[in-house]
C-alpha cells in the first residue's frame, strides 16, 4: 500500500520557544532576527550551546560548543538560559495541533515527530495542500516556523525536511532520490554518524549515490548489520510504521545522566557517580514496577566525544546493586582512560516485574532487594535525602535528582 508521512520538525526549537515566549510577555526584540543562543550556566559546566539563531550560524556558532567558545566567535552573541517546562508545554501544543490531522502519530524527539497521512486524503484533502496548511497554522497559532518533509516513508520523509532550511516543505519521493538524495555527502544521510564517515571514505565512498551503489555483501563485511541498514537507507528504503496516538505511552527506557563539575579521571570517582545513577534510574524501575533485561552506560570525554555500550541480561534486574554492578562492568570494558564530562546509565527491554524468571545461575539479590524496597518507603515518605548510602555522606553527588524516561525515542525528565 502506497503511504504518504509527513515529518514535522521545529526550527531552532528551543531558541524559537523562548523568542515566542518573550514576545508574548511583551519584548520587542525578537531574539531569532539577531545573534542569539540558548546555553547553560557555565560555571557548573553546563555552559553548552543548546540552540542557536540563523544569524548565529553566520559566525559558525554551533550546538554543543561551550559558551565561551561561541562567543569568541561571535562576541555580541545574545545567549539565554534553558526553559525546559516552557519546551515541554510548546510541544504538547504542537502535538495537539497535529492531531487534527491523524491519529498515527510519532514523537521523534521533543521538537520532531512523524504523522502518517495515508487514508485521509478523502477527508483532508491532498497531501502537499494539507502539509502546507500545518505549517501555516502552526505559524500563525504557536507563533514558531517548522519544516515539513513529505515522502512515501519515514526515513525519506526526514531526509526531505533538511534538505533545505528554514520554515520549507520539501518532499523526497522515491523517484526524486537520484535528483535530491544521492548527490549529498554520505555523511549527511540519517544514521551515518561522524565515526562511520571516515571509515565510508577509506572505502571510496564520499556520497549517498556510491553508498546506495556499493555492494551490500562489502558493507555487511565491514559493518556487519549495520552494513545492511546503511545500505537499505542510501536506497531510500524503510518500512518503519509510524506509531499510533494510543501507542504512544508505552515506556521504552528509563535513564538518568549527569555532568560532571569536575572532569572524572580515575576509576573509583567514576564508580560513586554510577553508583548515584543507579540508585536513581533503579528507584524508577521499581516505582513504574519494571525490570531491565539491557543496561547502558553512556560517556561523554572533556572534549565532547560522547560514546555508549550496552549489554543485554539473561534474566531482568531491578536491584539497585544488580544495576550498579552491571553498570561497572560495562564501564570497565569501553572506559578510554581520558577524562570525563558526563556519565549515564539507561535501562532499557523494559517488562513488568512479574514477568522475571528466576535463575539459579544468576546472584541472589533478595536481601538486597528488601533493603531498596525499605529504602524507597522511606524516600518516598519523607524525601530523597532521608536515608544516604555512606558512600556518599562526604560527596556531593546527587543519587537522586534528575533521571528520564523514554517515550517512542522522546526523553521525559
Amino acid at each position: 500500500m502506497h503511504r504518504t508521512i509527513f515529518h514535522i520538525d521545529v526550527n531552532s526549537a528551543f531558541l524559537s520557544w523562548s523568542a515566542v515566549e518573550r514576545l508574548k510577555n511583551g519584548e520587542t526584540l525578537d531574539l531569532r532576527t539577531i545573534p542569539s543562543a540558548v546555553g547553560g550556566d557555565s560555571e557548573s559546566r553546563r555552559g553548552i550551546i543548546l540552540a542557536k539563531s540563523t544569524p548565529a550560524k553566520k559566525y559558525g556558532v554551533t550546538t554543543g560548543e561551550p559558551v565561551g567558545m561561541a562567543l569568541q566567535k561571535c562576541p555580541d552573541l545574545v545567549c539565554i538560559p534553558p526553559d525546559f517546562p516552557l519546551y515541554s508545554r510548546s510541544s504538547q501544543e504542537m502535538f495537539r495541533l497535529l492531531s487534527d490531522y491523524s491519529d498515527r502519530i510519532e514523537q521523534f524527539s521533543i521538537d520532531e515527530g512523524f504523522l502518517d497521512y495515508t487514508g485521509m486524503e478523502r477527508l483532508l484533502g491532498p497531501p502537499l495542500e494539507t502539509a502546507e496548511k500545518i505549517r501555516q497554522r502552526i505559524r500563525h497559532e504557536l507563533g514558531f516556523t517548522v519544516n515539513i518533509g513529505v515522502s512515501s516513508n519515514k526515513l525519506l520523509a526526514k531526509m526531505a525536511g533538511e534538505l533545505e532550511k528554514p520554515d520549507k516543505l520539501m518532499t523526497l519521493f522515491p523517484e526524486e532520490i537520484p535528483q535530491k538524495l544521492w548527490p549529498l555527502p554520505v555523511g549527511e544521510l540519517f544514521m551515518v554518524g561522524r565515526r562511520t564517515v571516515p571509515r565510508l571514505h577509506k572505502m571510496g565512498i564520499h556520497t549517498i549515490g556510491e553508498l546506495a551503489a556499493y555492494p551490500q555483501a562489502l558493507l555487511e563485511k565491514e559493518f556487519k548489520s549495520f552494513g545492511k541498514m546503511l545500505h537499505a537507507f542510501a536506497n531510500g528504503l524503510d518500512d518503519s510504521p509510524v506509531a499510533k496516538a494510543e501507542e504512544a505511552e508505552e515506556v521504552k527506557s528509563i535513564g538518568n545522566s549527569t555532568t560532571t563539575p569536575y572532569d572524572i579521571t580515575d576509576k573509583e570517582s567514576a564508580y560513586k557517580v554510577l553508583l548515584a545513577l543507579s540508585e536513581t534510574v533503579s528507584m524508577r524501575l521499581r516505582c513504574h514496577k519494571y525490570c531491565a533485561r539491557e543496561i547502558a552506560v553512556v560517556l561523554r570525554s572533556s572534549d565532547f566525544q560522547t560514546y555508549s555500550h550496552q549489554r543485554r541480561l539473561l534474566n531482568a534486574i531491578d536491584c539497585t546493586n544488580a544495576v550498579y554492578e552491571t553498570a561497572k562492568s560495562i564501564f570497565d570494558e569501553v572506559w578510554k582512560k581520558e577524562p570525563l564530562r558526563l556519565l549515564g546509565i539507561r535501562a532499557g527491554r523494559l517488562c513488568e516485574e512479574g514477568c522475571v524468571q528466576l535463575s539459579l545461575l544468576d546472584q541472589d539479590w533478595s536481601k538486597q532487594k528488601k533493603a531498596d524496597a525499605a529504602m524507597d518507603t522511606l524516600r518516598l515518605k519523607y524525601g530523597k535525602t532521608t536515608i544516604r548510602r555512606s558512600t556518599f555522606a562526604d560527596g556531593d553527588e546527587k543519587a537522586y535528582e534528575g533521571g528520564k524516561m523514554k517515550i517512542n525515542n522522546h526523553i521525559i525528565r
